[in-house]
Protein backbone atom coordinates (compact mmCIF):
# COMPACT_ATOMS: atom_id res chain seq x y z
CA UNK A 1 0.00 0.00 0.00
CA UNK A 2 2.86 2.40 0.84
CA UNK A 3 4.33 2.48 -2.66
CA UNK A 4 0.88 2.74 -4.22
CA UNK A 5 -0.22 5.52 -1.87
CA UNK A 6 2.94 7.56 -2.33
CA UNK A 7 3.93 6.99 -5.96
CA UNK A 8 0.79 6.09 -7.90
CA UNK A 9 -0.95 9.48 -7.40
CA UNK A 10 1.86 11.34 -9.16
CA UNK A 11 0.92 9.58 -12.41
CA UNK A 12 -2.86 9.68 -12.06
CA UNK A 13 -3.81 13.23 -13.16
CA UNK A 14 -2.36 12.63 -16.62
CA UNK A 15 -3.70 9.07 -16.79
CA UNK A 16 -7.25 10.01 -15.72
CA UNK A 17 -7.39 12.85 -18.24
CA UNK A 18 -6.91 10.31 -21.06
CA UNK A 19 -9.70 7.97 -19.95
CA UNK A 20 -13.12 7.98 -21.57
CA UNK A 21 -14.69 6.94 -18.28
CA UNK A 22 -13.36 9.98 -16.40
CA UNK A 23 -16.10 12.62 -16.82
CA UNK A 24 -14.34 15.54 -15.15
CA UNK A 25 -12.17 16.52 -18.11
CA UNK A 26 -11.66 20.25 -18.23
CA UNK A 27 -12.27 20.74 -14.52
CA UNK A 28 -9.26 21.92 -12.49
CA UNK A 29 -7.98 19.01 -10.38
CA UNK A 30 -6.45 20.06 -7.07
CA UNK A 31 -5.04 16.70 -6.04
CA UNK A 32 -5.39 12.96 -6.51
CA UNK A 33 -4.84 10.46 -3.68
CA UNK A 34 -5.25 6.74 -3.11
CA UNK A 35 -8.14 6.56 -0.63
CA UNK A 36 -7.84 2.81 -0.19
CA UNK A 37 -6.18 -0.23 -1.73
CA UNK A 38 -7.02 -3.90 -1.21
CA UNK A 39 -4.35 -6.40 -2.13
CA UNK A 40 -5.59 -9.30 -4.24
CA UNK A 41 -2.28 -10.80 -5.38
CA UNK A 42 0.73 -9.81 -3.28
CA UNK A 43 3.51 -12.06 -4.57
CA UNK A 44 4.86 -13.29 -7.89
CA UNK A 45 5.38 -11.49 -11.18
CA UNK A 46 1.88 -9.99 -11.10
CA UNK A 47 0.88 -7.84 -8.13
CA UNK A 48 -2.80 -6.88 -8.13
CA UNK A 49 -4.72 -4.31 -6.08
CA UNK A 50 -8.20 -2.84 -6.15
CA UNK A 51 -7.59 0.88 -5.65
CA UNK A 52 -10.06 3.62 -4.79
CA UNK A 53 -8.78 7.00 -5.94
CA UNK A 54 -9.99 10.28 -4.46
CA UNK A 55 -10.05 13.24 -6.85
CA UNK A 56 -10.36 16.72 -5.31
CA UNK A 57 -11.19 19.72 -7.49
CA UNK A 58 -10.03 23.32 -7.29
CA UNK A 59 -13.57 24.65 -7.86
CA UNK A 60 -14.63 23.68 -4.30
CA UNK A 61 -17.00 20.99 -5.56
CA UNK A 62 -17.25 17.70 -3.68
CA UNK A 63 -14.43 15.18 -4.22
CA UNK A 64 -15.18 12.15 -6.41
CA UNK A 65 -13.96 8.58 -6.08
CA UNK A 66 -12.88 6.34 -8.95
CA UNK A 67 -11.78 2.74 -9.08
CA UNK A 68 -8.72 1.19 -10.68
CA UNK A 69 -7.70 -2.45 -10.84
CA UNK A 70 -3.97 -1.81 -10.63
CA UNK A 71 -1.53 -4.43 -11.86
CA UNK A 72 2.22 -4.16 -11.41
CA UNK A 73 4.81 -6.12 -13.37
CA UNK A 74 8.55 -5.80 -13.96
CA UNK A 75 8.02 -6.08 -17.71
CA UNK A 76 4.38 -5.78 -18.81
CA UNK A 77 3.49 -7.33 -22.17
CA UNK A 78 3.55 -4.94 -25.15
CA UNK A 79 -0.24 -5.09 -25.47
CA UNK A 80 -0.52 -3.45 -22.02
CA UNK A 81 1.32 -0.31 -23.14
CA UNK A 82 -1.96 1.50 -23.72
CA UNK A 83 -2.97 0.83 -20.10
CA UNK A 84 0.31 1.95 -18.51
CA UNK A 85 -0.02 4.35 -15.58
CA UNK A 86 3.60 4.78 -14.50
CA UNK A 87 6.47 3.45 -12.43
CA UNK A 88 5.68 2.41 -8.84
CA UNK A 89 8.65 1.04 -6.92
CA UNK A 90 10.62 -1.31 -9.15
CA UNK A 91 7.61 -2.20 -11.32
CA UNK A 92 5.37 -0.70 -13.96
CA UNK A 93 1.80 0.00 -12.81
CA UNK A 94 -1.03 -0.32 -15.32
CA UNK A 95 -4.78 -0.72 -15.55
CA UNK A 96 -5.16 -4.48 -15.16
CA UNK A 97 -8.59 -4.66 -16.80
CA UNK A 98 -6.51 -5.21 -19.97
CA UNK A 99 -4.57 -8.08 -18.37
CA UNK A 100 -5.98 -11.56 -19.07
CA UNK A 101 -4.41 -13.05 -15.95
CA UNK A 102 -5.89 -10.34 -13.75
CA UNK A 103 -9.41 -10.59 -15.17
CA UNK A 104 -9.30 -14.40 -14.93
CA UNK A 105 -8.53 -13.90 -11.24
CA UNK A 106 -11.69 -11.77 -10.83
CA UNK A 107 -13.89 -14.43 -12.42
CA UNK A 108 -12.46 -17.17 -10.20
CA UNK A 109 -12.85 -15.02 -7.09
CA UNK A 110 -16.54 -14.35 -7.79
CA UNK A 111 -17.30 -17.99 -8.57
CA UNK A 112 -15.57 -19.15 -5.36
CA UNK A 113 -17.00 -16.38 -3.17
CA UNK A 114 -13.66 -15.15 -1.86
CA UNK A 115 -13.05 -12.27 0.57
CA UNK A 116 -10.01 -9.98 0.71
CA UNK A 117 -10.14 -7.51 3.57
CA UNK A 118 -13.31 -5.45 3.09
CA UNK A 119 -13.76 -6.65 -0.51
CA UNK A 120 -16.27 -9.48 -0.99
CA UNK A 121 -16.70 -11.47 -4.20
CA UNK A 122 -20.34 -12.61 -4.11
CA UNK A 123 -21.83 -15.20 -6.49
CA UNK A 124 -25.60 -15.19 -6.97
CA UNK A 125 -27.36 -18.31 -5.67
CA UNK A 126 -27.56 -20.94 -8.41
CA UNK A 127 -25.56 -18.88 -10.93
CA UNK A 128 -23.59 -20.90 -13.49
CA UNK A 129 -20.25 -19.08 -13.64
CA UNK A 130 -17.77 -20.43 -16.22
CA UNK A 131 -14.36 -21.89 -15.36
CA UNK A 132 -11.09 -21.29 -17.20
CA UNK A 133 -12.47 -18.87 -19.77
CA UNK A 134 -10.15 -16.00 -20.81
CA UNK A 135 -11.53 -12.49 -20.66
CA UNK A 136 -11.44 -9.86 -23.38
CA UNK A 137 -12.05 -6.21 -22.75
CA UNK A 138 -14.93 -4.51 -24.52
CA UNK A 139 -14.33 -1.03 -25.85
CA UNK A 140 -17.90 0.24 -26.22
CA UNK A 141 -18.54 1.71 -22.78
CA UNK A 142 -17.61 5.16 -21.54
CA UNK A 143 -18.56 5.41 -17.87
CA UNK A 144 -17.42 1.89 -16.85
CA UNK A 145 -15.17 -0.88 -18.16
CA UNK A 146 -16.41 -4.35 -19.10
CA UNK A 147 -14.72 -7.68 -19.81
CA UNK A 148 -16.43 -10.57 -21.60
CA UNK A 149 -15.67 -14.20 -20.75
CA UNK A 150 -16.42 -16.27 -23.83
CA UNK A 151 -20.08 -15.95 -24.77
CA UNK A 152 -21.50 -16.62 -21.31
CA UNK A 153 -20.47 -13.91 -18.86
CA UNK A 154 -19.62 -10.22 -18.78
CA UNK A 155 -18.02 -8.39 -15.86
CA UNK A 156 -18.44 -4.64 -15.34
CA UNK A 157 -16.04 -2.66 -13.16
CA UNK A 158 -17.74 0.49 -11.89
CA UNK A 159 -15.30 3.32 -12.46
CA UNK A 160 -16.98 6.04 -10.40
CA UNK A 161 -17.76 4.71 -6.93
CA UNK A 162 -20.29 6.23 -4.53
CA UNK A 163 -21.37 5.06 -1.09
CA UNK A 164 -24.35 2.73 -1.08
CA UNK A 165 -25.70 -0.05 -3.24
CA UNK A 166 -25.27 0.73 -6.94
CA UNK A 167 -28.71 0.78 -8.57
CA UNK A 168 -27.46 -1.37 -11.46
CA UNK A 169 -26.82 -4.22 -9.01
CA UNK A 170 -29.88 -3.46 -6.90
CA UNK A 171 -32.33 -3.45 -9.80
CA UNK A 172 -30.83 -6.52 -11.44
CA UNK A 173 -31.25 -8.39 -8.16
CA UNK A 174 -34.83 -7.17 -7.92
CA UNK A 175 -35.63 -8.19 -11.50
CA UNK A 176 -33.99 -11.59 -10.94
CA UNK A 177 -36.28 -12.09 -7.93
CA UNK A 178 -39.36 -11.85 -10.17
CA UNK A 179 -37.90 -13.96 -12.97
CA UNK A 180 -37.49 -11.15 -15.49
CA UNK A 181 -36.54 -12.19 -19.01
CA UNK A 182 -36.07 -8.60 -20.15
CA UNK A 183 -32.55 -8.22 -18.68
CA UNK A 184 -29.35 -10.23 -18.72
CA UNK A 185 -29.44 -12.40 -15.59
CA UNK A 186 -27.14 -11.47 -12.71
CA UNK A 187 -24.35 -13.95 -11.87
CA UNK A 188 -22.44 -12.17 -9.10
CA UNK A 189 -20.90 -8.98 -7.76
CA UNK A 190 -17.94 -7.40 -6.01
CA UNK A 191 -18.88 -5.40 -2.93
CA UNK A 192 -16.65 -3.43 -0.60
CA UNK A 193 -16.33 -0.20 1.34
CA UNK A 194 -15.52 3.41 0.49
CA UNK A 195 -13.39 5.44 2.95
CA UNK A 196 -15.06 8.79 3.65
CA UNK A 197 -13.80 11.33 6.19
CA UNK A 198 -12.52 8.83 8.71
CA UNK A 199 -15.36 6.34 8.29
CA UNK A 200 -16.27 3.72 5.71
CA UNK A 201 -19.49 3.22 3.77
CA UNK A 202 -20.68 0.16 1.80
CA UNK A 203 -20.05 0.42 -1.94
CA UNK A 204 -20.59 -1.65 -5.09
CA UNK A 205 -17.40 -2.25 -7.05
CA UNK A 206 -18.45 -4.52 -9.92
CA UNK A 207 -21.00 -7.01 -11.21
CA UNK A 208 -21.06 -10.16 -13.35
CA UNK A 209 -24.01 -11.15 -15.52
CA UNK A 210 -25.03 -13.17 -18.55
CA UNK A 211 -23.37 -12.04 -21.77
CA UNK A 212 -25.52 -11.86 -24.87
CA UNK A 213 -22.80 -12.14 -27.49
CA UNK A 214 -25.21 -12.69 -30.38
CA UNK A 215 -26.99 -9.40 -29.83
CA UNK A 216 -27.08 -6.01 -31.54
CA UNK A 217 -27.17 -2.64 -29.79
CA UNK A 218 -30.33 -0.64 -30.35
CA UNK A 219 -28.37 2.52 -31.17
CA UNK A 220 -26.44 0.80 -33.97
CA UNK A 221 -29.65 -0.68 -35.39
CA UNK A 222 -31.35 2.72 -35.40
CA UNK A 223 -28.38 4.37 -37.13
CA UNK A 224 -28.46 1.70 -39.83
CA UNK A 225 -32.16 2.35 -40.36
CA UNK A 226 -31.53 6.08 -40.76
CA UNK A 227 -28.71 5.50 -43.23
CA UNK A 228 -30.97 3.22 -45.26
CA UNK A 229 -33.61 5.92 -45.35
CA UNK A 230 -31.21 8.66 -46.44
CA UNK A 231 -29.79 6.40 -49.13
CA UNK A 232 -33.24 6.11 -50.74
CA UNK A 233 -34.07 9.60 -51.92
CA UNK A 234 -37.63 8.90 -53.06
CA UNK A 235 -38.96 6.44 -50.45
CA UNK A 236 -40.82 7.03 -47.20
CA UNK A 237 -39.54 5.50 -43.95
CA UNK A 238 -42.12 2.71 -44.04
CA UNK A 239 -41.00 1.73 -47.56
CA UNK A 240 -37.30 1.34 -46.79
CA UNK A 241 -35.91 -2.11 -46.11
CA UNK A 242 -34.30 -0.92 -42.88
CA UNK A 243 -37.52 0.45 -41.40
CA UNK A 244 -37.10 0.42 -37.60
CA UNK A 245 -40.71 1.01 -36.54
CA UNK A 246 -41.49 -2.66 -35.87
CA UNK A 247 -38.46 -2.91 -33.58
CA UNK A 248 -39.35 0.39 -31.92
CA UNK A 249 -42.79 -0.97 -31.09
CA UNK A 250 -41.36 -4.19 -29.64
CA UNK A 251 -38.88 -2.13 -27.64
CA UNK A 252 -41.75 -0.09 -26.20
CA UNK A 253 -43.41 -3.31 -25.08
CA UNK A 254 -40.19 -4.46 -23.39
CA UNK A 255 -39.78 -1.20 -21.48
CA UNK A 256 -43.37 -1.42 -20.25
CA UNK A 257 -42.85 -5.01 -19.06
CA UNK A 258 -39.70 -4.01 -17.14
CA UNK A 259 -41.63 -1.19 -15.48
CA UNK A 260 -44.31 -3.68 -14.40
CA UNK A 261 -41.65 -6.03 -13.02
CA UNK A 262 -39.89 -3.27 -11.10
CA UNK A 263 -43.19 -2.18 -9.60
CA UNK A 264 -43.91 -5.77 -8.57
CA UNK A 265 -40.48 -6.22 -7.00
CA UNK A 266 -40.02 -2.84 -5.32
CA UNK A 267 -43.47 -1.25 -5.03
CA UNK A 268 -44.95 2.06 -6.12
CA UNK A 269 -45.59 5.51 -4.66
CA UNK A 270 -46.47 9.06 -5.72
CA UNK A 271 -44.61 12.35 -5.91
CA UNK A 272 -46.15 15.78 -5.56
CA UNK A 273 -45.97 17.80 -8.76
CA UNK A 274 -44.77 20.79 -6.73
CA UNK A 275 -41.73 18.80 -5.58
CA UNK A 276 -40.95 17.59 -9.10
CA UNK A 277 -41.37 21.09 -10.50
CA UNK A 278 -38.92 22.48 -7.96
CA UNK A 279 -36.34 19.81 -8.82
CA UNK A 280 -36.65 20.37 -12.57
CA UNK A 281 -36.48 24.14 -12.15
CA UNK A 282 -33.36 23.93 -9.97
CA UNK A 283 -31.68 21.77 -12.56
CA UNK A 284 -32.64 24.21 -15.31
CA UNK A 285 -31.30 27.18 -13.34
CA UNK A 286 -27.96 25.45 -12.79
CA UNK A 287 -27.70 24.41 -16.43
CA UNK A 288 -28.53 27.90 -17.72
CA UNK A 289 -25.76 29.33 -15.54
CA UNK A 290 -23.28 26.98 -17.22
CA UNK A 291 -24.53 27.23 -20.81
CA UNK A 292 -25.50 30.73 -22.01
CA UNK A 293 -27.20 29.28 -25.09
CA UNK A 294 -30.01 28.05 -22.83
CA UNK A 295 -30.84 31.55 -21.63
CA UNK A 296 -33.38 32.37 -24.31
CA UNK A 297 -35.32 29.17 -23.61
CA UNK A 298 -35.55 29.36 -19.80
CA UNK A 299 -38.91 31.14 -19.54
CA UNK A 300 -40.55 28.78 -22.03
CA UNK A 301 -39.21 25.70 -20.27
CA UNK A 302 -40.38 26.99 -16.88
CA UNK A 303 -43.86 27.52 -18.31
CA UNK A 304 -43.96 23.82 -19.24
CA UNK A 305 -42.81 22.85 -15.76
CA UNK A 306 -45.45 25.12 -14.22
CA UNK A 307 -48.15 23.04 -15.96
CA UNK A 308 -47.38 20.07 -13.66
CA UNK A 309 -50.14 19.56 -11.08
CA UNK A 310 -51.42 16.96 -8.63
CA UNK A 311 -49.72 13.71 -7.65
CA UNK A 312 -47.50 11.86 -10.10
CA UNK A 313 -47.32 8.03 -9.87
CA UNK A 314 -43.78 6.81 -9.22
CA UNK A 315 -41.75 3.63 -8.92
CA UNK A 316 -38.16 2.51 -9.49
CA UNK A 317 -37.17 3.08 -13.11
CA UNK A 318 -34.11 2.68 -15.33
CA UNK A 319 -33.28 6.38 -15.00
CA UNK A 320 -31.01 6.81 -18.04
CA UNK A 321 -32.80 4.92 -20.78
CA UNK A 322 -31.76 5.39 -24.40
CA UNK A 323 -31.08 3.21 -27.42
CA UNK A 324 -27.51 2.56 -26.29
CA UNK A 325 -28.91 0.86 -23.17
CA UNK A 326 -30.75 -1.77 -25.20
CA UNK A 327 -29.77 -5.03 -26.88
CA UNK A 328 -31.68 -6.93 -29.55
CA UNK A 329 -31.21 -10.68 -29.20
CA UNK A 330 -32.79 -13.42 -31.33
CA UNK A 331 -35.46 -13.71 -28.62
CA UNK A 332 -36.27 -10.03 -28.22
CA UNK A 333 -35.08 -6.83 -26.56
CA UNK A 334 -33.09 -6.55 -23.32
CA UNK A 335 -32.46 -3.47 -21.19
CA UNK A 336 -28.98 -2.97 -19.72
CA UNK A 337 -27.07 -0.57 -17.43
CA UNK A 338 -29.51 0.36 -14.67
CA UNK A 339 -27.11 2.79 -12.94
CA UNK A 340 -29.26 5.82 -13.73
CA UNK A 341 -27.98 9.18 -14.91
CA UNK A 342 -24.20 9.10 -14.34
CA UNK A 343 -23.86 12.70 -13.14
CA UNK A 344 -26.66 12.48 -10.57
CA UNK A 345 -25.96 11.68 -6.89
CA UNK A 346 -26.83 8.17 -5.74
CA UNK A 347 -29.73 9.35 -3.60
CA UNK A 348 -31.36 10.82 -6.70
CA UNK A 349 -30.66 7.76 -8.86
CA UNK A 350 -32.22 5.38 -6.33
CA UNK A 351 -35.39 7.32 -5.56
CA UNK A 352 -38.73 6.45 -7.13
CA UNK A 353 -39.59 8.40 -10.25
CA UNK A 354 -42.22 8.45 -12.96
CA UNK A 355 -41.92 5.73 -15.64
CA UNK A 356 -42.38 8.62 -18.06
CA UNK A 357 -38.76 9.61 -17.39
CA UNK A 358 -37.67 6.42 -19.15
CA UNK A 359 -40.18 6.97 -21.97
CA UNK A 360 -38.90 10.52 -22.46
CA UNK A 361 -35.31 9.29 -22.52
CA UNK A 362 -36.10 6.87 -25.30
CA UNK A 363 -37.98 9.52 -27.31
CA UNK A 364 -34.97 11.79 -27.02
CA UNK A 365 -32.77 8.92 -28.22
CA UNK A 366 -34.81 8.49 -31.40
CA UNK A 367 -34.27 12.19 -32.11
CA UNK A 368 -30.53 11.82 -31.56
CA UNK A 369 -30.26 8.78 -33.81
CA UNK A 370 -31.64 10.63 -36.80
CA UNK A 371 -30.75 14.30 -36.34
CA UNK A 372 -27.08 13.84 -35.52
CA UNK A 373 -26.66 12.17 -38.92
CA UNK A 374 -28.28 15.16 -40.61
CA UNK A 375 -26.02 17.67 -38.89
CA UNK A 376 -22.92 15.70 -39.87
CA UNK A 377 -23.92 15.16 -43.49
CA UNK A 378 -21.82 16.89 -46.17
CA UNK A 379 -24.67 18.59 -48.04
CA UNK A 380 -25.64 22.00 -49.35
CA UNK A 381 -28.45 24.00 -47.74
CA UNK A 382 -31.20 22.64 -49.99
CA UNK A 383 -30.10 19.04 -49.54
CA UNK A 384 -29.90 19.49 -45.79
CA UNK A 385 -33.45 20.86 -45.68
CA UNK A 386 -34.61 17.74 -47.50
CA UNK A 387 -32.72 15.55 -45.02
CA UNK A 388 -34.32 17.37 -42.09
CA UNK A 389 -37.73 16.74 -43.62
CA UNK A 390 -36.97 13.03 -43.94
CA UNK A 391 -35.47 12.98 -40.43
CA UNK A 392 -38.68 14.44 -39.02
CA UNK A 393 -40.63 11.66 -40.71
CA UNK A 394 -38.34 8.95 -39.26
CA UNK A 395 -38.44 10.46 -35.76
CA UNK A 396 -42.23 10.80 -35.71
CA UNK A 397 -42.73 7.27 -37.04
CA UNK A 398 -40.44 5.61 -34.51
CA UNK A 399 -41.47 7.69 -31.51
CA UNK A 400 -45.06 6.79 -32.33
CA UNK A 401 -44.28 3.09 -32.73
CA UNK A 402 -42.43 3.02 -29.40
CA UNK A 403 -45.35 4.64 -27.58
CA UNK A 404 -47.81 2.29 -29.30
CA UNK A 405 -45.85 -0.71 -28.04
CA UNK A 406 -45.56 0.73 -24.54
CA UNK A 407 -49.29 1.45 -24.42
CA UNK A 408 -50.11 -2.10 -25.57
CA UNK A 409 -48.01 -3.76 -22.85
CA UNK A 410 -48.67 -1.27 -20.05
CA UNK A 411 -52.40 -0.84 -20.59
CA UNK A 412 -51.99 2.93 -20.57
CA UNK A 413 -50.71 5.32 -23.21
CA UNK A 414 -47.81 7.55 -22.09
CA UNK A 415 -49.01 10.17 -24.57
CA UNK A 416 -52.18 10.61 -22.53
CA UNK A 417 -49.98 12.32 -19.90
CA UNK A 418 -48.56 14.84 -22.36
CA UNK A 419 -47.80 17.58 -19.81
CA UNK A 420 -45.65 15.29 -17.66
CA UNK A 421 -43.99 13.59 -20.63
CA UNK A 422 -43.13 16.94 -22.21
CA UNK A 423 -41.59 18.15 -18.94
CA UNK A 424 -39.38 15.06 -18.71
CA UNK A 425 -38.32 15.43 -22.35
CA UNK A 426 -37.29 19.01 -21.72
CA UNK A 427 -35.43 18.05 -18.56
CA UNK A 428 -33.50 15.43 -20.51
CA UNK A 429 -32.76 17.88 -23.31
CA UNK A 430 -31.46 20.44 -20.81
CA UNK A 431 -29.08 17.81 -19.44
CA UNK A 432 -27.99 16.98 -22.99
CA UNK A 433 -27.18 20.61 -23.77
CA UNK A 434 -24.81 20.78 -20.82
CA UNK A 435 -23.19 17.46 -21.70
CA UNK A 436 -22.77 18.26 -25.38
CA UNK A 437 -21.43 21.74 -24.72
CA UNK A 438 -18.70 20.21 -22.57
CA UNK A 439 -17.97 17.09 -24.59
CA UNK A 440 -19.19 17.46 -28.20
CA UNK A 441 -19.99 21.11 -28.91
CA UNK A 442 -21.03 20.41 -32.51
CA UNK A 443 -23.85 18.19 -31.21
CA UNK A 444 -25.35 20.82 -28.87
CA UNK A 445 -27.63 22.02 -31.64
CA UNK A 446 -29.61 18.74 -31.44
CA UNK A 447 -31.03 19.21 -27.92
CA UNK A 448 -31.28 22.99 -28.38
CA UNK A 449 -33.44 22.49 -31.48
CA UNK A 450 -35.61 19.98 -29.61
CA UNK A 451 -36.05 22.41 -26.72
CA UNK A 452 -37.18 25.14 -29.08
CA UNK A 453 -39.64 22.75 -30.73
CA UNK A 454 -41.10 21.43 -27.47
CA UNK A 455 -41.53 24.91 -26.02
CA UNK A 456 -43.12 26.22 -29.21
CA UNK A 457 -45.55 23.33 -29.34
CA UNK A 458 -46.49 23.86 -25.71
CA UNK A 459 -47.12 27.55 -26.36
CA UNK A 460 -49.21 26.82 -29.46
CA UNK A 461 -51.27 24.02 -27.94
CA UNK A 462 -51.41 25.16 -24.33
CA UNK A 463 -49.01 23.72 -21.79
CA UNK A 464 -51.79 22.66 -19.45
CA UNK A 465 -53.37 20.21 -21.87
CA UNK A 466 -53.20 16.45 -21.40
CA UNK A 467 -54.97 15.75 -24.69
CA UNK A 468 -53.00 13.21 -26.75
CA UNK A 469 -54.05 15.00 -29.92
CA UNK A 470 -52.41 18.25 -28.81
CA UNK A 471 -48.81 17.40 -29.70
CA UNK A 472 -47.79 15.77 -32.97
CA UNK A 473 -44.42 14.67 -31.55
CA UNK A 474 -45.44 13.45 -28.09
CA UNK A 475 -48.86 12.20 -29.09
CA UNK A 476 -49.05 10.40 -32.38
Amino acid sequence: MTALAEELPTHLPDYLARQRWFPAKGRPVENVAVAGATGLIDEGELLLDLCLVRVAFADASAPEHYQLLVGRRHQPAPDLEYATIGTVGDRIAYDAMWDHEATAFLLDAIREGRTYGDVRFVPEPGADIPVGVPGRILGVEQSNTSVAYGDRSIFKLFRRVAPGLNPDLELHRALRSVGSEQVASLQGAIEGTLPLDGSTEPATLGMLQDFKSNSAEGWAMALTSVRDLFAEGDLYANEVGGDFAGEARRLGETVAVVHKELAEALGTSTRAADELRAALTARLTEAAAQVPALGGHVDGIRAVYDALTGEIPTQRVHGDLHLGQTLRTPRGWLLIDFEGEPSAPLTERTRMDSPLRDVAGMLRSFDYAVYHQVTQADTDEHEQQQLFHRADEWAVRNRSAFCDGYAFAAGRDPRAEAAVLRAYELDKAVYEVVYETRSRPSWATIPLTSIARLVEEAQEKGVDTADPESDPHISL
